[in-house]
């Protein structure tokens, strides 16, 4: 079967498309030919090596981390799917494995069926960044009416699922996106959208309850100036060494640093899919054939990007 391989750290002209042979399943596992697979943020920085403390130095290594596609086979342990079940899911190992190739085993515990309304590409563009929306809005805690939330880099992937989900809270929600995801962020439910070309949210003279850094271009040291009170940073793209600075910092002030580390779960997963089967919407703003996976990441890699860059497999 063709994959996508790597044999050193760097940038996306290490990629290869190899052979490799197709993956025996575990009783627990399921063969799944691969559809579509989403591209994340997570995936160029473990190539590049900005995460090798979790992801290891070991190669060849693979990218990709979530995938939508049909099950080819099954495990003897798994009993609630069957061949021909159109699923989507992630790997087993987010650091060390990788969907890009014709087929994927997997647990049968980190699939679930996919939504008959959305497409292949669609689906494969759910579980990292909507598992982060959902534990960002855990961490948020208590929102009540006219809480104030900034979303920084407000219209990519974890963007898109975080501002619908927020639709119905009665936040007063801001957020901050480039000229070409204005319309998105206003259709997505953002009360206030700040075009980060033409306005500094830093020099606003407004203040927030909660502040979300999805760019990761702002930071706890700058969000402080516009925090109220008692307000939250959430930080979903820690690097590794602010995990246990950020324990640190906030024993000693009210404004609080949180990292947010998460992964696709059902409760995630059951949560995404009633918001979609009540109108979230999943936008892939583009999709790459297989043969240009080198391009799909120099595109996505450049930021800017609206919604999800997909993959598609034959």
């Amino acid at each position: 079967m063709k994959a996508i391989a790597y044999q050193k750290f760097g940038n996306t002209d290490v990629l290869q498309t190899v052979e490799e042979t197709k993956p025996a399943i575990r009783s627990n596992e399921v063969l799944v030919k691969v559809k579509a697979v989403s591209i994340n943020p997570m995936d160029w920085k473990i190539r590049k090596g900005e995460m090798k403390l979790m992801s290891g130095s070991r190669f060849p290594r693979h990218t990709g981390v979530d995938f939508a596609g049909v099950i080819e086979d099954t495990g003897v342990a798994v009993t609630n799917f069957k061949k021909g079940d159109e699923v989507f899911g992630v790997v087993k190992n987010t650091m060390k494995d990788g969907a890009l190739a014709d087929y994927v085993a997997v647990p049968g515990t980190l699939i679930w069926k996919k939504p008959t309304a959305i497409t292949f590409a669609e689906a494969a563009a759910i579980p990292i960044a909507g598992a982060a929306a959902t534990t960002a809005l855990q961490k948020m805690g208590k929102i009540n009416p006219g809480t104030s939330i900034l979303i920084n880099g407000a219209t990519g992937g974890f963007g898109m699922f975080l501002l619908q989900l927020l639709k119905d809270r009665k936040a007063v929600v801001t957020a901050v996106t480039g000229t070409k995801g204005i319309d998105y962020a206003k259709q997505w439910g953002a009360d206030i959208v700040l075009d980060y070309t033409k306005a500094d949210v830093l020099t606003q003279n407004a203040t927030y309850d909660i502040v979300i850094d999805l760019s990761g271009k702002m930071g706890y040291s700058k969000a402080k100036r516009i925090m109220n009170r008692k307000a939250l940073f959430l930080n979903p793209t820690p690097k590794p060494v602010q995990i246990p600075a950020s324990f640190l910092n906030n024993l000693f002030t009210n404004k609080k640093h949180v990292v947010i580390l998460s992964a696709a779960s059902t409760p995630h997963i059951n949560l995404l899919t009633s918001a979609i089967g009540n109108g979230l919407q999943v936008e892939v703003s583009r999709r790459f054939p297989f043969d240009k996976v080198v391009e799909a990441y120099q595109y996505a890699e450049k930021g800017g990007v609206t919604g999800k860059v997909v993959i598609e497999l034959d």
